[in-house]
């Protein structure tokens, strides 16, 4: 069962696309939007990934930080956002911490859960049915951002 609007967002530091380390605390005061997804290069995540990539620019413009999540590792990531021309970190949970952390682990997998976080630390909204080709806009227009 995933985490509940209301509950603080567990904080987390892990290693991003380009070997960053990225901590949720650095983001204080911005809205994050964190979508944990299976796999890296599957039609269902890449159509998901595509659907961020195009949006992308609305969401910098309402100062909103996107990230996706999977357990693949760093260079899974590279290659998936070279071959398509992803615009957004995705974080390495290679260990799978961060996707038990949010309780959205699949037994190997992060499961297809995205959790919109506040300002100050607390989930805002969270999508459990999610279409993949719609699924940034549908967030976009939910949030008013």
């Amino acid at each position: 069962m995933p985490l509940s609007v209301g509950d603080t967002a567990p904080n987390f530091t892990v290693k991003d696309t380009n070997g960053n380390t990225v901590s949720l605390a650095d983001y204080a005061g911005k809205t994050v939007v964190m979508y944990f997804y299976p796999k890296d290069d599957t039609p269902g995540c890449t159509k998901e990934a595509c659907s961020f990539r195009d949006a992308y620019a609305d969401y910098q413009g309402k100062d909103v930080v996107v990230f996706g999540v999977s357990m693949d590792n760093e260079a899974s990531h590279k290659a998936f956002t070279d071959k398509f021309s992803l615009n957004f970190p995705l974080l390495a949970d290679t260990d799978g911490s961060l996707t038990k952390a949010y309780d959205v682990d699949g037994g190997g997998y992060a499961k297809r859960v995205t959790y919109v976080i506040d300002g100050s630390g607390k989930i805002a909204k969270v999508y459990t049915t999610i279409n993949t080709e719609t699924h940034a806009s549908d967030i976009l227009a939910e949030i008013g951002a």
